[in-house]
């Protein structure tokens, strides 16, 4: 199945989930700290540095131009391609070149696309991050400009299942004028981008319905999936109560793997919402980047499958809660989380 996109390209990191740890092409680690409003599930919470130039992406389709043509690449490779291209290559704004047309349904924004991808810095022609060219080692990158990156998003939209697609992105709408310490980007150069488009992750759990125990919360799904969580009229339970409402066929989980999912976090006390990835895009993070209760949930579930989850505190936050103070030390929380996609720990 598939990775999530690493932290490097990464904007930021994802309001609720992420803990200490992070995802390398997703995140953006080259400038000041990004922070979020929501609370993280996480009882060690760190948010992720995002470049100081990543204006919004012209998300219609990029053209192609001289420097993204002038990127040798073979249309035909299950393995990484070998790529070369002058050096220094430098735009001031994205071009990409469909190397390979796919026949495949076409990739528009939101959407969570799985995919192999190369990158190099354009002014050195050094390679700095290569993913997902084995099958247990895809990569799933979620095309919204407030998770990844902008010109990793423009390279990528428009795009059809099946296609290689070689681009130039601008510095402003990658690492900016700082670069990324964290790879081996100098500040204000270019990126050279291939990646070969494999698929669209499902955005909702497709298993076979299953009951939930009596003494779980009611839980509603609307047509898209999202779902809406009735917490019962009684205490929450002291411990870690786990119970699937889907089950999947695909592959499990297991401890260390990065998963995508849907999720959305509810509060016992008080019913409400607290965070959700549902109304966004899918979510990508490692089971161990989460609060205990949460990477318990996932670990050993399959692919496909929808899991409830009753975290108390003492897997949550722990005797402290949220530092915004919205989740309280003494909160139980309860997660609906929908299993869409899997990978081996890199």
């Amino acid at each position: 199945m598939a990775h999530a996109a690493p932290v490097h390209l990464r904007r930021r990191l994802l309001p609720v989930l992420a803990a200490v740890g992070g995802v390398a092409l997703l995140a953006g680690c080259s400038t000041g700290a990004a922070t979020t409003s929501s609370p993280s599930p996480s009882a060690s919470a760190s948010a992720a540095a995002s470049p100081a130039a990543s204006p919004a992406a012209d998300l219609s389709c990029p053209p192609a131009g001289a420097a993204s043509a002038a990127v040798d690449v073979a249309k035909e490779s299950a393995k990484e391609p070998k790529v070369t291209f002058p050096t220094p290559t430098s735009v001031d704004a994205l071009q990409r070149t469909v190397v390979r047309k796919g026949d495949g349904t076409t990739v528009k924004q939101g959407d969570s696309v799985t995919l192999s991808y190369v990158m190099y810095d354009g002014k050195t022609g050094k390679k700095v991050d290569s993913r997902g060219w084995s099958a247990d080692s895809r990569v799933v990158f979620p095309l919204d400009t407030t998770q990844v990156l902008a010109g990793f998003v423009g390279s990528l939209v428009c795009s059809s299942v099946g296609d290689r697609v070689a681009s130039v992105i601008p510095a402003a709408q990658a690492f900016g004028t700082t670069g990324s310490e964290q790879i081996g980007v100098g500040g204000g150069d270019s990126i050279v981008f291939v990646a070969d488009v494999l698929d669209i992750t499902p955005t909702k759990a497709d298993g076979a319905a299953k009951t939930l125990p009596s003494t779980f919360p009611k839980i509603t799904l609307s047509a898209t999936g999202t779902p809406t969580v009735k917490i019962p009229a009684t205490d929450p339970p002291k411990t870690l109560k786990i119970a699937e409402s889907k089950v999947g066929t695909g592959k499990t989980v297991k401890s260390g793997d990065t998963v995508t999912v849907q999720y959305q976090g509810v509060l016992w006390r008080t019913g409400a919402i607290f965070d959700q990835s549902w109304g966004k895009s899918p979510t990508s993070f490692a089971t161990t980047d989460v609060v205990k209760g949460f990477g318990k949930a996932l670990v050993g579930q399959k692919v496909g499958s929808q899991v409830v989850a009753i975290i108390p505190p003492s897997e949550g936050y722990g005797s402290t809660g949220s530092s915004d103070g919205t989740i309280k030390a003494t909160d139980t929380m309860v997660f609906v989380i929908d299993i869409l996609a899997t990978a081996q720990a890199s």
